[in-house]
């Protein structure tokens, strides 16, 4: 991805803070954010700070990246206190998925009953 085409990603201007956001968490390689429309209590969106299109675009050296999203997932989910009854994380891969801003990110949901299949 080129410098510019990163310039007009919003997650990345959340993560330059160029825009706000209601940050949750922040580390080196990931920040995390509440929704500004969010579908459930607690919706908080976990992304990158590299950016990342969709799951279809990370590439091998990429990999470890899920798995600390995952992680921050669980951690904000123990801290948020919607580990019981359950809690839910989804990550959209695509339009047809609903994919809506195309940065990689992980959504935080709880805090109500979810059913299944979703949408």
């Amino acid at each position: 991805m080129s410098e510019l085409e990163s310039d007009a990603c919003l997650f990345c201007k959340i993560v330059k803070r160029q825009i706000p956001g209601k940050i949750a968490f922040e580390d080196d390689r990931a920040l995390a954010f509440y929704d500004i429309n969010p579908k459930a209590p607690v919706h908080i969106l976990i992304v990158p700070k590299q950016h990342i299109a969709s799951l279809s675009d990370m590439k091998e050296e990429d990999r470890d990246m899920i798995g600390h999203l995952h992680y921050l997932a669980a951690t904000l989910a123990k801290e948020q206190q919607i580990v019981e009854p359950g809690f839910r994380t989804v990550i959209n891969t695509g339009l047809g998925a609903g994919q809506t801003v195309f940065h990689l990110h992980l959504h935080l949901l709880g805090g109500r009953p979810f059913t299944w299949p979703p949408g």
